[in-house]
Formats: C-alpha cells, sequence, structure tokens
C-alpha cells in the first residue's frame, strides 16, 4: 500500500522560512513526478509546485522566486523549501505523487495518491 507522509508544518511570522517533507512508501517503481498543493479555508486546492523523476521543475506564479522544491534521489524525499512567507501562504499544504506524468501538472486529478496534509500558518 502506497503512502505520502508530510512534516515540517508549523506556524511562522512573515518573512520566515519553512521546509516541508513528504517521504512516500510501498512505490514498486518511483513516480514520474512528485508535488506539492495547498488548500486554505474556503478555498479550492491549488497546485504550488512540481518536481519530476528527472528533476525538471515548475512552480505557482504566487510562489515563485520564493518557494524551492527538491528531491533527494537516494531516499526519494521530496522537499519544499519556503521563504519569504507571508500569511496569504496560510493553508493546509498537501504532497501528492502521479505514476505516469500525464495530465497537466498543476490539476489535483493528475494525481494518483495524496499525503495527508501538514498546516502551515503565516502570521503578519
Amino acid at each position: 500500500q502506497v503512502q505520502l507522509v508530510e512534516s515540517g508544518g508549523g506556524s511562522v511570522q512573515a518573512g520566515g522560512s519553512l521546509r516541508l517533507s513528504c517521504v512516500p512508501s510501498g512505490y514498486t517503481e518511483r513516480p514520474m513526478r512528485m508535488a506539492w498543493f495547498r488548500q486554505a479555508p474556503g478555498k479550492e486546492r491549488e497546485a504550488v509546485a512540481v518536481i519530476y523523476r528527472h528533476g525538471s521543475s515548475y512552480y505557482a506564479n504566487s510562489v515563485k522566486g520564493r518557494f524551492t522544491i527538491s528531491h533527494d534521489n537516494a531516499k526519494k524525499i521530496v522537499y519544499l523549501e519556503m521563504n519569504s512567507l507571508s500569511p496569504e501562504d496560510t493553508a493546509a499544504y498537501y504532497c501528492a505523487a502521479d505514476l505516469r506524468g500525464l495530465g497537466s501538472w498543476n490539476s489535483v486529478p493528475s494525481y494518483n495518491d495524496w499525503g495527508q496534509g501538514t498546516q502551515v500558518t503565516v502570521s503578519a
């Protein structure tokens, strides 16, 4: 049974930084891509960043230049380094995995597996 476990969320003041981690397990093959999404109360889940197995990455415009997605090839852990955080970044952050890499990278239905989420709260 596949599983994605996120960690690293917390509460920070505006301008601060956090690093989220996503540890996948149970996969017999490495997902083609892994992404971070976020969902604020009352809003739809939105894509933040994606990293492909070969290393390419893409970002939502709202986080470009502030967030960095990376992966540890040995352990297959995916990280999201978040800098210059603002209250608008407050949300539950979810890790997602897609085995085949079909469909738009920023579309929720493109991903097969999801973690349970980790909360990020940024105060002004």
